[in-house]
């Protein structure tokens, strides 16, 4: 028998209440929320292990994505992880105090700043991203791999719909 969630409990007194609506975008797009909500609650408790916020690690893990040097420039970070300056001086300003990150003037532009891992900041970003893929891992045994990755590849195509519609 098929588990029932709190999403069936909300779809079904719709159901109810207003039988000629379609709840299934409400089934699909809720639980996508819950699930959201309770693996960011997961991931924050993660990275406090590492002194870290998901705020911060997203900065963080764009700098070690970026490959040796682990250096971008502020504005790179913001576009990349769609933040207002503002934000991103905050979170930056947290890290540095951190020693996580430096700011230095960049070489090439006499008004611009680089920021960087500091060995700290990269020995940070190293453990914590495989400490929170444990703990995503851990969520998604329960669905195995092959439905793991169906489900992964619907979610692709969901987006790309969002990011990208279809001229009309």
């Amino acid at each position: 028998m098929e588990q029932r969630d709190a999403v069936d409990a909300i779809t079904g007194q719709w159901n109810t209440e207003r039988p000629e609506l379609d709840t299934l975008p409400m089934a699909v797009f809720g639980r996508i929320y819950r699930i959201a909500r309770l693996m960011s609650e997961r991931m924050e408790k993660e990275y406090q292990r590492y002194g870290i916020g998901t705020g911060e690690f997203d900065v963080l893990a764009t700098l070690r994505r970026a490959g040796d040097p682990y250096t971008l420039s502020p504005r790179q970070l913001s576009a990349t992880l769609m933040l207002t300056t503002g934000g991103m001086t905050g979170r930056l300003d947290k890290l540095e105090r951190a020693g996580l990150l430096e700011r230095a003037p960049d070489p090439d532009d006499r008004r611009g700043l680089r920021v960087s891992l500091t060995q700290r900041g990269l020995a940070a970003i190293n453990e914590s991203v495989g400490a929170g893929l444990l703990v995503q891992k851990s969520v998604l045994d329960a669905l195995g791999e092959q439905d793991a990755e169906r489900i992964s590849d619907l979610l692709r195509q969901l987006l790309a719909s969002l990011e990208h519609p279809a001229a009309g």
